[in-house]
C-alpha cells in the first residue's frame, strides 16, 4: 500500500514518517518526485496525508482507503462528497493561532509594533507615544466564532480583564446567535476578533464594519475571505476604525500593491497564526494515529464530513 504524502514537510516530519508507517505502507514523497509524476502518485495512493487540488479529487484514486486534511479548514472543498473517510487536524492550530491574534492585539493597544519600528531607526519617543497606549483589559470585545479558536480567544482575553461575548449561530455558549444581533452589539464594543471558517465568506461586510466605532479594534485569524476588504481599508484609512491586526488576507500572499501594508494602524501577521517549531511533525504524528486507527478499524480523531463543511 501507498501513502501519498501531498503536503511539504521537512526532513524530521519525513523522518518520524518513515519510522512510524506500517511495514506494508509505502511512503510516496510529491516533493521528491518530478512534478509530471505528482498525478500518478496520486491515483495510485492508498492513503493520502494533504490538500491535493480540488479537481484532481473529481476522480478518487481507486485504492483510496483514508485521506488525512492536513488543515483545520477545509473551505476548498465545501459541497464535496468522498466514499472515504476523512479527517481534518482539529483544534491543533487552535492555541497557535488565539496566541498569535492576541499578541497581535496586545501589541497594537501598547504601541510594540511602532516602538520596533522606532528602535530600527534609533529613534527614541517614548514619552510622545505613552498616552497613546491602551489597555487590552479595558476593551469590550466581540469574538466572531464559538470553536476552538473563540473559545480559547475568548480564555485569554478574559485573563486580561476584557468583557466578551462569543457570536455563533447555534452554540450555546454564545451570546450573540444572529446577525441583527450583533449588528446592534457591534457599537458596544471596541475589540471584534474574527476566527470564522472559509465557508462564512464575506461575513464582515461593509454594513458590519460601519456598525464599528472609531476607538475598535479588528482582528482577523480566521480566513481571508471572510472579510471584506475593501470596506476594511476604507474604514481605517478614514478613521473610521482604530486599527487592524490580521493574520489573513483576500489574497495571500498579500499583493505588494495592498494599502495594508504601508497602514501604521495595522499589523500583519502573514498567516503564521498556526505556527509553532514542532508543527509539521505534529501533523505526520496526526497521519500516522489515524492511519494505525483506520488499521485497526478504531474510530478517526477529527473525522469530517466534506459535504456539511465540518
Amino acid at each position: 500500500m501507498k501513502a501519498f504524502v501531498y503536503r511539504k514537510l521537512d526532513n524530521a516530519a519525513y523522518q518520524y514518517l518513515r519510522e512510524h508507517l506500517p511495514e506494508e505502507v509505502e511512503a510516496v514523497i510529491r516533493t521528491e518526485l518530478p512534478e509530471g509524476e505528482h498525478r500518478k502518485a496520486y491515483e495510485e495512493a492508498d492513503f493520502i496525508l494533504g490538500n491535493p487540488p480540488r479537481e484532481w479529487l473529481a476522480q478518487l484514486p481507486t485504492a483510496l482507503k483514508f485521506w488525512q486534511i492536513s488543515s483545520a479548514g477545509f473551505s476548498e472543498y465545501e459541497g464535496m462528497s468522498v466514499p472515504i473517510p476523512v479527517a481534518n487536524m482539529g483544534d491543533f492550530f487552535a492555541r497557535p493561532c488565539a496566541e498569535t491574534i492576541v499578541g497581535g492585539v496586545l501589541s497594537m493597544y501598547r504601541g510594540l509594533h511602532t516602538l520596533t519600528t522606532l528602535q530600527r531607526q534609533k529613534n527614541w519617543q517614548g514619552e510622545k507615544l505613552r498616552l497613546n497606549l491602551r489597555l487590552l483589559g479595558d476593551q469590550k470585545a466581540i469574538v466572531l466564532g464559538a470553536g476552538a479558536i473563540g473559545t480559547l480567544v475568548k480564555e485569554m482575553l478574559e485573563g486580561f480583564g476584557c468583557q466578551v461575548q462569543l457570536a455563533a449561530r447555534t452554540n450555546p455558549a454564545a451570546t450573540i446567535h444572529s446577525r441583527e444581533a450583533l449588528l446592534q452589539q457591534l457599537p458596544l464594543a471596541t475589540l471584534v476578533i474574527n476566527t470564522l471558517p472559509g465557508s462564512a465568506e464575506k461575513y464582515v461586510s461593509a454594513d458590519m464594519i460601519a456598525a464599528m466605532t472609531p476607538q475598535t479594534v479588528y482582528a482577523s485569524v480566521g480566513r481571508g475571505e471572510t472579510t471584506d476588504e475593501e470596506a476594511l481599508i476604507a474604514a481605517l484609512r478614514t478613521g473610521k476604525l482604530w486599527g487592524a491586526v490580521l493574520d489573513v488576507t483576500e489574497k495571500e500572499p498579500l499583493p505588494e500593491t495592498s494599502p495594508l501594508w504601508a497602514m501604521d494602524n495595522v499589523i500583519l501577521t502573514q498567516h503564521t497564526g498556526g505556527g509553532k517549531a514542532d508543527e509539521l511533525t505534529g501533523i505526520a504524528q496526526q497521519f500516522i494515529a489515524n492511519l494505525q486507527h483506520y488499521l485497526h478499524k478504531e474510530p478517526l480523531e477529527n473525522q469530517v464530513e466534506l459535504s456539511r463543511g465540518y
